[in-house]
């Protein structure tokens, strides 16, 4: 594929567009202000993610949540291969991971919701398992092992981000596939999904994070930042 030729260069801006106002619709907020009548950011963590939605809004909110991120995250991927191999005729897998690192982005940085969103984790996981499904029911396992140890959804979603390229790396030698490429953009995934729990792991240094069983108060949006 000649990336700077006119077609090649609109079908790829076209799918990161595309997939970054995907990304951008934050299922948590929507959610949140269907069952809670105002901003789940206003609120426990003032993230925009599952988690909080479950702390503030209960667990049918919290399900309605997930399916949005993860979805949005697979429709991501669904489209960039279709372009990509249909109307750029190039290797779909590239289509893929930049749809699913633009729909991050996106959830991260939301532009309809003044770019203040979430952390990113199901919106990976949903693009992940179309990618990769074998690595990430491994790193699911060790997620749902590690949370419920905890009861820390943090802490699962740290470990399972540190596990998932070394995962990758050799569940792709195990299928007799290039290990190099899907493990460099699975530590891209990884590094995304510490990054934004940066905060979060200093609580967990200091013995501060609170856990999935523990419920917080709806307070207003001064309250100190956890998530």
């Amino acid at each position: 594929m000649a990336v700077f030729e006119l077609k090649n260069c609109l079908g790829i801006a076209g799918v990161m567009l595309f997939s970054y106002l995907l990304g951008s619709i934050s299922f948590a907020v929507l959610v949140g202000k269907l069952f809670l009548k105002d901003d789940v950011r206003k609120y426990g963590s003032h993230n925009a993610g599952m988690t909080n939605v479950l702390r503030t809004a209960g667990k049918k909110a919290a399900v309605l949540t997930a399916v949005g991120d993860l979805g949005k995250g697979m429709l991501s991927v669904v489209v960039g291969r279709l372009v990509f191999a249909h109307i750029l005729h190039a290797e779909p897998m590239y289509g893929a991971y930049l749809a699913a690192y633009c729909a991050i982005l996106g959830h991260i940085f939301p532009i309809y919701f003044h770019f203040k969103g979430g952390k990113g984790v199901l919106t990976s996981a949903g693009a992940a398992v179309l990618i990769d499904p074998v690595s990430v029911a491994i790193t699911a396992l060790i997620f749902a092992a590690v949370t419920f140890t905890s009861k820390i959804v943090s802490l699962g979603s740290v470990v399972m981000a540190i596990c998932y390229p070394v995962v990758t790396y050799f569940v792709s030698l195990a299928f007799g596939r290039d290990p190099v490429p899907l493990t460099v953009c699975a530590v891209i995934f990884a590094a995304i999904i510490i990054f934004m729990h940066r905060s979060n792991i200093g609580r967990l240094i200091r013995g501060e994070e609170l856990g999935f069983g523990k419920k917080k108060k709806r307070e207003p949006a001064d309250e100190q930042k956890r998530s």
